[in-house]
This record gives structure tokens, sequence and C-alpha cells, in this order.
């Protein structure tokens, strides 16, 4: 397109009035001279001017054949359809409000559970060059499990490996710091030397820590996140030089990390590896994860395949500590959503289902409205509107409409997404990030525009079926091509329950898994347990020994505190697993390939607290102290696995946590579900608190209440200040920490009944709708029927059947459909198959009724036709 046209277009646009008045002349002018080319040969005026208008059209005609010269024509032409459309819509307010209601549900949906993936999936990390940051997990190769790393594996990793720029280790928990005089809980990280490397992040004030820094034994430094720094000292500038108080040792302030960063995840501080501990030299100890910055030119399937001969080399070099161990390489984005990615994109899926009906929904009522419209459209053409042009129109009206629920569905999408963060599990990666942004609005404007095509496009293109001569010779609006949108109509219906049917078996299959979770014995009573999560500050022996006291007074208040029925201490609560490893029974020390068991640390009277039964020998008591020789407890599943009729009591084990010398077996408890619900027992070691002082440095406290747990609360607060104010704590219960087990079946179950129930009224609406235009375009034949002698409940059963008729099919559909998509949710699944019978047999015997109940009230309807006055009508 050349300046001048466009010059040309812009003139005609903006300076319509001048323009037209010299088009008029021109044209004019034109046809005048070609009139008196005919009066030159020798005609009438009056022949001239009819012969040139039927060579050359008339005046108007003339001037539109110019107008469509230029691109500006079909600017302005859109413009007409775009103010005929808002007139159109304004005239049928009631049609409209409805239809953008409709579609704006769908469409707010879609784009409320997008943003929800955007931020979690799609959008890039906050890091330099993310996706040459990866992690490097140990992979069991019998299990293909995945869990972190050895100090001394990684080592050999870090040492032998030449694909990556910097590799190093961390491990994150929540520790006790005093900031000023306030003891509080942090999100602490302790990292290797090249951690920040990997990232390639530099302190926004401050500095990286000293070569010196990271020697063992010396002086503390820490790095703190920019929120801390301001939370704390008012901005990061003032934070330079402060001190934390913070595992019995006093820590500087060395710098302060950019605004953003926080891996790992809600990391406050940071302090270097071996400074405070030092590494578990145990090859059995799996303590730390490990993240990487792959070298430019190196793949992620090189960087694998050279971590996997790695690997093979420790397995042959030490096979008492690696046998059936490898190295697993993935992104880092990969391996944080990992757990979620399946949720996430089923329920984006299953959010494009109700889409999906609402626009069947809505392609439905255009249709309708367009056979209403046929003697108009009829009219249009035999005026010479071209049937693309009107094609064009009714598009543009959907378009409008999309637009609008576009608009609206944005508005439902900012409160959409907040109630799906909220109902979303809490360790979901970067769900605070979660917003309407620039892609969220792209993602919805795309939508909308799909969305119109889809409802809008079937109902366009009935025009091009219109006969003209019967719907100009129609008295009424009831028109040709009538037949072809009821099939079409019905057609959608079938789809609409075919697409409720998917996500209704879905949702019941997921309901039933998870009541099936709520129902599984966890091998413990969480009611009436309260939990008191403390950390006291240690890190040498001595003020581990202090941790050992502190604890021992606590516990011994607690017991005596009126409405504590029992009790106890734990590390780690059931349900979780902070930590595992190999172990060995008697001398067994030198097994290849040894078994591995949950490791776990725990107060006497923690197994009666909790409701764990002790099935022989003893509890830990006062006798088990760090003088006394060691004891430990085992779980019936080690037990039946190494004792297989023998008496374990007396045995002697060992474990690779925190010490090489052997525990006897005291005792033998009950199961627990160490890993959830979903999850079977695994073996479990159980050592006394007294005896292991360094893993016992931060315990929950474990009450069973004759109260309400939270009553006590404030009560044991003081308890514990009182002995140590250092001593941060937080409360919650053991119901609170099973349900938190099923947050995310719990999230997939919610959300996507919801989507499901939804869906179903979406599809009953069209069910009701269908069934009403039938009952509307029959009114004729069904007076004749009663005139003829048919009694009201054969016309009640007429239409009965045929809206059975549509729902059976779509009932079929729907099955053969989701028998094929529910393969896809096995993994979600607990002790339900996804071709559980039951849930079938409910799904479709509540969506017949349904869709019965929809189709009553217009069958209803149809037993109240008058035959007098319907053949009076005809």
């Amino acid at each position: 397109m050349s300046l001048r046209s466009i010059a040309s277009g812009l003139r005609s646009l903006f300076r319509k009035e001048q323009v037209e008045r010299e088009l008029d002349e021109e044209v004019r002018a034109y046809l005048e001279m070609a009139v008196e080319e005919k009066m030159n040969q020798g005609i009438s005026r009056k022949d001239a001017l009819r012969a040139v208008r039927l060579e050359r059209g008339t005046l108007e005609g003339t001037k539109e054949v110019v107008r469509s010269g230029g691109w500006e024509s079909f600017v302005e032409t859109c413009w007409q359809d775009l103010r005929f459309a808002g007139r159109m819509l304004r005239k049928n307010l009631g049609f409209t409000s409805v239809a953008v209601l409709v579609m704006a549900l769908g469409i707010g949906a879609n784009a409320a559970m997008f943003s929800v993936v955007n931020a979690v999936l799609l959008r890039p990390l906050s890091f330099n060059d993310p996706d040459r940051i990866v992690t490097l997990a140990s992979l069991w190769k019998e299990s293909g499990g995945l869990g972190p790393v050895s100090a001394p594996d990684f080592r050999d990793w870090h040492d032998q490996s030449t694909a990556f720029d910097a590799m190093a280790y961390y491990e994150n928990d929540d520790t006790a710091a005093t900031v000023g005089s306030v003891a509080e809980y942090a999100h602490v990280a302790m990292v290797s030397r090249e951690f920040f490397r990997v990232f390639r992040v530099q302190p926004a004030v401050g500095r990286e820590f000293s070569a010196d820094e990271t020697k063992p034994g010396s002086d503390g430094a820490v790095m703190i996140s920019s929120a801390f720094a301001v939370n704390h000292y008012g901005n990061p500038d003032k934070a330079l030089g402060q001190k934390i108080r913070m595992l019995s040792r006093t820590l500087d302030v060395v710098g302060v990390l950019p605004p953003g960063f926080n891996f790992p995840s809600k990391t406050n501080i940071w302090f270097p590896a071996n400074t405070i501990f030092r590494d578990n030299e145990f090859r059995s100890g799996h303590n730390s994860r490990v993240v990487g910055r792959l070298k430019h030119g190196a793949t992620l399937g090189q960087a694998q395949a050279q971590m996997t001969a790695i690997g093979s080399r420790l397995e042959e070099k030490y096979p008492d500590s690696n046998t059936g161990e490898n190295v697993a390489v993935a992104r880092l984005r990969d391996d944080m959503v990992s757990d979620f990615r399946l949720t996430l994109w089923v329920m984006l899926a299953a959010v494009g289902v109700v889409l999906l009906i609402a626009c069947a929904n809505l392609a439905s009522m255009l249709l309708a409205k367009a056979v209403g419209r046929s003697r108009e459209i009829a009219v249009r053409v035999a005026l010479g509107a071209g049937r693309g042009r009107i094609v064009r129109q009714l598009v543009t009206e959907s378009l409008v409409l999309a637009l609008l629920s576009g608009v609206l569905g944005v508005l439902l999408a900012l409160w959409g997404e907040r109630a799906v963060v909220t109902l979303a599990p809490t360790d979901v990666p970067r769900l605070s990030e979660t917003s309407v942004d620039a892609h969220v609005l792209a993602f919805t404007f795309v939508v909308s525009v799909l969305a119109s095509l889809l409802f809008g496009l079937a109902p366009a293109l009935q025009v091009l079926h219109v006969d003209l001569n019967r719907s100009l010779k129609q008295a009424t609006t009831r028109a040709g091509g009538a037949g072809i949108a009821n099939r079409f109509r019905g057609a959608l219906v079938v789809a609409e329950i075919a697409l409720s049917m998917i996500l209704l078996i879905t949702a019941g299959l997921l309901l039933k898994s998870f009541v099936a979770l709520q129902n599984v014995s966890l091998g413990f009573r969480p009611e009436r347990v309260l939990v008191m999560e403390t950390n006291f500050p240690a890190s040498d022996l001595e003020s581990q020994k202090r941790a050992t006291a502190f604890y021992k007074e606590l516990l011994h208040e607690i017991v005596a505190t009126p409405g504590v029925l029992n009790s106890g201490a734990i590390r780690t609560l059931p349900g979780h697993v902070a930590s595992a490893g190999s172990y060995w029974i008697d001398q067994q020390t030198e097994l290849v390939n040894p078994p591995h068991a949950v490791y776990s640390i725990v107060a006497p009277g923690s197994f009666a607290t909790l409701g764990i039964p002790l099935i022989e020998g003893r509890d830990f008591d006062d006798r088990d102290t760090l003088d006394a020789p060691f004891s430990a407890i085992i779980n019936q599943k080690l037990a039946a696995d190494d004792f297989p009729g023998q008496d374990p009591i007396g045995h002697l084990i060992h474990w690779g946590m925190d010490t090489t010398d052997p525990m006897k077996i005291v005792g033998v408890v009950g199961d627990v579900r160490q890993a959830g619900p979903a999850s079977l027992p695994r073996p479990e070691i159980f050592a006394a608190y007294q005896q292991h002082p360094g893993p016992s440095t931060y315990l929950s406290i474990l009450l069973r209440t004759a109260l309400e747990p939270s009553a006590l609360s404030e009560t044991i607060r003081q308890k514990a200040q009182s002995l140590s104010s250092d001593v941060p704590v937080k409360f919650t219960t053991m119901e609170a920490s099973v349900s938190e087990n099923v947050a995310a079946p719990r999230f997939r179950t919610l959300l996507l009944g919801v989507f499901a129930a939804l869906a179903v009224a979406l599809a009953m609406a069209g069910v009701y709708g269908v069934m009403s235009y039938v009952v509307g375009q029959r009114s004729n034949e069904i007076g004749l029927r009663m005139a003829l002698g048919a009694s009201r409940s054969a016309i009640l059963r007429l239409i009965l059947r045929q809206a059975l008729g549509l729902t059976g099919s779509g009932i079929v559909v729907g099955l053969l459909s989701a028998a094929a998509v529910t393969r896809l949710l096995q993994s979600m699944l607990f002790d339900v198959k996804t071709t559980d019978p039951l849930t079938y047999v409910v799904v479709i015997a509540a969506l017949a009724a349904v869709a019965l109940a929809a189709s009553y009230i217009p069958a209803h309807r149809a037993t109240r036709v008058d035959p007098i006055v319907t053949l009076r009508y005809e």
C-alpha cells in the first residue's frame, strides 16, 4: 500500500463530508459526460439517461463502486457493522445480558486458571539465564525415586563433572533467629561456596562471603533478603553490620540480596556451609539438595550422561552405600513444579471444557435468534445485500458479545484467581506471583475472539441456507432453514451433555479418591493433639546439651498442666519425612546395598500421645540418656522385613544419621504412614532425643488434651518462654497437619467439582433452551395432535422422549470420551480405578435426572397448548 493510498484513505475517513461532495460532483460529471455522448448520437436526453443507467449504473451505485475501491471502505463497513451490532444488542438487552453472563463465566474461569498456570508453569524464573540452572538429585534405580544427596557424593559430583560452570548444595529449614531482643522463626539456608554463582546473583547492598568466611570455624557472616532487611531495619543500607543471633552464634550481616531473590523459596537468611555445622561425612546421610549451572554449549542430555557415568563409578567404588544409586539431572523450573504440573494442566483443561459448553450454549441461542431473523435477512438480501456481508455482520455481533464477555470475564478473573490461590496448597511454587498481567489479558483477548468464532460462525453461516422465496412468503418470523438449525442445536446439546459427562466422571473419581484418603488408617490418632513447634538455638555440643535440658524441663512442666492427658516431642510430625537413609542390623555394616528407613527422634510419651500402639518392648524413658547405651525403637514394617518370625528386642541396629554407634532395639511400635495417607508405611527407626542432642535442637512438642487444643496454647507458650526467651514457638494441631497432607487432592477435587457443577448448569440451561424452542416450533403440530385426540400425558411423553433421546446420545458420547480421558488421571487417584463402575452409574443417573428435570418445564408447557387457538392461528 502506497503512502498516497494511505493518505487518501485517511482523508476519506476524517473529511468525509468534503470527500463525499467531491465524489458526488465527480460522478455526476462522469455520468453527464456519458449522457452527452449518447445525445450526440441523436438520442433524446430521457433515453440517454436510461441507457447510461443500464450501462454504468445509477449515481449512488457508481459512487458505491468508487467508495469500495479503497482500504478505507473496509474500515468504514466494519465501523457500520459494529454500530449496527451495538444497536441490535441494545434492542435485545435481555438476550445480551444472558449471553454476556454465560460467556463471562467461561472466559473468566479460563482467565483465572490461566493466571495461576502462567505464574507457576509458564513464566520464566527470575534468574539470569534460568534455563541453564538445573537440579541434581540422588536417583534410586529400583524405585525411580529421587532424594537428597550426601556431602561426600556431592564433592565427587562437583570435582569429576565438566559440564557445569558452578555446582552447589544447600540445606534449608526454619530456625530460631534473634534480631535485637526478639526471637522469631526465620527461613534459613546453609549454602556451599558456589551457590550464588549458580544463580549469577550479586548482593544489592554489601558484599558476598569472603574466602575466610566460608572456612570451618570462621567468624559468622550472613546475607539476608531485601524483604527481611526492610522489615527489620527499615532499608537495606541500614542492615549492613547488624547482628543476628542464630544457632548459638552471633552473625554479622555482610550483604543484602536483590529484591525478588529468595531461593530456596521464602528464604530470609543465607550462611556458608561448614562454618557452623560440619558436613555429615556418611555417604548414607542424604541431607542436601544440589543445584548447578550448565556451561554454554552443554546440553541437559550431555550433563545427564556425564553424571550417570559418575554415579556408576561411585556405585562401583562405594558398594556399601551407593549400590542402586545414581544421579538425575533436571531443569530447575521443571523440578520445582513437577508435583503440580499435571494438576494445573488438568484444571486448565477442565475450564476449557466449561468454555466449550458455554460456547455451545450461546451458539444454540444465536441459532434460534438467527432463524427468527430469517425474514429480516431475506429482505436485506432481496434489497441487494451480499450474503458474505450479512455473515460478516452476524459474526461482528458475536465478536462484540465475546469482547463484552471478555471485559466482564477479566473482572471475574480478578476475583477467581484470588479464590484459586486461597484454595491451592501453600507449597505450590511461585503461587504468590499469580496476577492478571499482560499475558493473562492477551490470553483473555485471544480466548474471547476464538469463542466468538466458535459460537458465532454456525449461526452466521445459517444465512447461506435461507430460502429467499419461502422466507419472504412467510407471514411470521418462522422461516426456512429451521430444520437444519434444529438439527445443529440438537447436536450442540449432545456435545454439552457429553462434555459435562466427562467433567462429572472426573470429579466423581477424584471425590471418591479423596474420600478414600480421608478414611485411610494413618496409624495414629490426630484428634485433640496440640503441636507446639520449637527451635532451640544450638550449634555445638554444649549448646545442644542445653537444648536437651530445656526440652526435658519443658516436658516435665507440660505434663503437669491441667487439661493435658499426655505429652511428648518429635523431630518430624507423622505425615512428613525429614530424614531417611541406610540402616544395618547387628554387625551387618559391610552389607552391600543396605535397606533404607525413615529416621525419627522422639521423647518419652510421644507414642502414647499420638495413639501409636506399643506392640512389644518398652517406650523410651529417663534411662535413655547421653551417657547410657543407645536405644532404638522400630516399627512393625522394619520388624517384619528384618526379623521375620524372630523377636527383634535386644538386637542392634545402626543408622547413618548422626552416629555410627550401635543402638539396642528396646521396642516395636505400630506403623504410621510417614509420607501421608497416600503412601504405604516404610521401615522407621526411632531414637531417644536425649541420646542424640545434635538432631534434637528443634522438636515439635505434642500434647493430647481433654479440652479444645487451642485453649491451652497461651499457657504452654508462657511456660516455654519462661524457660528460654530465645526459643520461638508456633502452634498448630495434628488435625491441621494431616489436613496439609491432603491439600493437593482436596484442591483438585474441590476445584474440579466447581467446574463440573458449572458445566452441568450450563448444559441443563442448553437442554431447557432447546426443548423450549422445540415446543414453540411444534406448537401447531401439538395443537393438531390434541385436536385429533392426543392426551396431555401423550404430549408430555412426546416431548420428554425427544429430550431423553438427546440426553442419551450425549451420555453415550460422554462415556466413550471419559473412558479415554480419565486414563490420564490415574496418578491422581488413590484406591480408585479410572473405570470405577459405581462412579459411572451415579453420574449417568444424576445427569439423566437433571436433564429430565430441565426438560419437564417446557414439556409441561406443551400440554397447556390450546388446540383451538393454534389451529385458528395456522
